[in-house]
């Protein structure tokens, strides 16, 4: 029998081979499926599963370990530290007399771990427009809130070094007097560090949780910089270490006061950023494509430039979308989140999640 030449035939291999290239004009591309031939699914945690098209549920325990902020923090806070030691070290002098690296050490500190926490983040997130932008700020303020600080933190020494005198105790590294005086002037510096990060990311609440983090983090660095010079001996070495120490814990408190201390949050659970969170800090969050957006998604062509943003009303947490979005799998353009929410945008999926209020 003769088959007729104007019918169309579909093979099984026919299907196989079908290969979109864009969306439908509303409709989000799904995300990359496993299909046990090795194909790479973009930073999805393990656990994930993919639903109706744009839904995916993941275990919010997994993600990268550098992604939380109390080790990106505490790493940049190390590096400035350290840079600002080497680089003023070889100016400065123990005992009688100052020379420049006496006089510019601690505000030179102050200055790079600000710089270090203002564009640790922007830098996390690939955005390096932003961490030039916040960089800059935060040498501006850093310059001049450094030698401001510093010159507070002096007066609160001397201070407290009056008062260890004048109580009949020795002004001597053995003392531990002394190590709890030079914590406290240690917590002026630490209280710079965290304006400036508040500053850098555009938030008042930010720069609180920053303030509070850094004087934790600086006072526990300014508690062991005598006992550290009393074994290691030598003024330099302790120095080193002293600030290496006072930088870490510092952005390390940062990061830990801001994540136990937030309200609502997006969590990154599939994407190239999974394990990173993100505080709902502002009124209005934006997420695209775009560098300057509150948070940038980047690497994937379906994302619009400002795609959707994330308005806080009083309790309530809005999601408006102008591009392609899920909540739990349904296509939206405006929704109210509810704690648990997943949203899909392109082929990033965060969960929402805020702190219940206590009865």
């Amino acid at each position: 029998m003769n088959e007729d030449p104007n019918k169309i035939r579909i093979t099984a291999d026919d299907l196989k081979s079908v290969h979109v290239d864009a969306p439908w004009p509303g409709i989000a591309a799904p995300p990359n499926i496993p299909d046990g031939s090795g194909s790479r699914q973009w930073g999805t945690i393990s656990g994930a599963t993919i639903g109706p098209i744009g839904a995916a549920s993941a275990d919010a325990s997994g993600g990268s370990f550098l992604l939380n902020s109390w080790v990106y923090l505490g790493i940049a806070g190390l590096v400035g530290a350290f840079l600002a030691w080497a680089l003023c070290e070889p100016g400065f002098v123990d005992g009688e007399g100052d020379r420049w690296g006496n006089i510019l050490i601690f505000p030179l500190l102050v200055t790079a771990i600000s710089i270090a926490f203002a564009t640790a983040e922007s830098l996390v997130e690939r955005s390096v427009q932003k961490a030039l932008v916040r960089g800059l700020l935060a040498l501006v303020l850093g310059i001049v809130l450094g030698f401001i600080f510093n010159f507070i933190a002096n007066v609160i020494y001397s201070v407290g070094l009056t008062v260890i005198a004048k109580s009949g105790g020795a002004k001597a590294a053995q003392n531990p007097a002394i190590w709890f005086v030079r914590a406290i002037a240690w917590m002026v510096f630490g209280v710079t560090g965290g304006i400036v990060y508040g500053i850098a990311g555009r938030s008042g609440k930010k720069c609180l949780y920053g303030m509070l983090g850094g004087m934790l983090g600086a006072g526990i660095g300014g508690l062991f910089f005598d006992p550290i010079s009393l074994l290691t001996g030598g003024a330099g070495p302790s120095r080193c270490i002293g600030m290496m120490i006072f930088g870490a814990s510092t952005g390390v408190a940062i990061g830990l006061v801001e994540s136990a201390l937030k309200n609502r949050w997006l969590y990154v659970s599939g994407g190239p950023l999974a394990g990173k969170q993100f505080i709902l800090y502002k009124p209005l969050t934006q997420l695209g494509s775009q560098q300057t957006n509150d948070i940038y998604l980047f690497k994937d062509l379906s994302i619009a430039p400002t795609h959707a943003t994330i308005e806080l009303r009083g309790p309530h947490a809005t999601l408006m979308a102008t591009g392609a979005t899920f909540v739990g799998g349904q296509p939206v353009t405006q929704r109210v989140l509810r704690s648990g929410d997943t949203i899909q945008i392109g082929r990033y999926t965060f969960q929402y999640q805020e702190k219940q209020a206590q009865s």
